[in-house]
């Protein structure tokens, strides 16, 4: 029953990265397609719109062309969320987390494939209310899970549920 759980958690939270990363990757084509070149597109006046950005930096436009920074931060990351999932037991109790973790590993792999592809970032989402940098929904993805991720942590989960982190201990017999 155990491994089957597994696999199932497995399974799905896969599924999920790949459904998202899908559609991060679509909407950026979608402005590339549909908003380069063009004038933005207002979808409310004075509050929302949608405009092309071709972003060489980080968030907010930071550390500006330092792509070899950028793949090697992700990859870093990448690897150790692959270990944290691995290692991370498949139970009810951190479903919630898992989750957060295939929508944040989404949004990482989006723009990495945005840099790797095309050595910048498609953004496109515009709060001009209040003047908000341009971002993307790869960005989304990793805002809105990160902050979960940190709700989980604080109020949900207790510090003996990351035990499975530590290193595990030979036995002396």
């Amino acid at each position: 029953m155990k491994a089957k759980q597994h696999t199932r958690v497995t399974v799905i939270s896969v599924i999920a990265l790949i459904l998202l990363l899908a559609f991060d990757q679509f909407t950026k084509y979608l402005a590339v397609t549909c908003l380069k070149g063009k004038a933005p597109v207002v979808l409310i006046p004075g509050a929302l719109e949608f405009q092309y950005l071709e972003n060489r930096g980080a968030a907010f436009g930071s550390l500006q062309n330092m792509q070899g920074v950028f793949w090697i931060l992700t990859l870093v990351f990448l690897a150790a969320a692959l270990y944290f999932f691995v290692r991370m037991p498949k139970t009810k109790r951190y479903y919630p987390l898992a989750g957060c973790c295939a929508v944040l590993v989404a949004g990482a792999l989006g723009n990495f494939i945005d840099r790797v592809a095309n050595q910048y970032v498609v953004d496109f989402i515009y709060f001009s209310l209040i003047d908000f940098p341009v971002f993307n929904v790869a960005d989304i993805y990793i805002t809105v899970s990160f902050i979960f991720i940190l709700a989980l942590v604080f109020f949900y989960y207790k510090e003996g549920d990351f035990s499975f982190l530590a290193a595990k201990k030979k036995r002396q017999d």
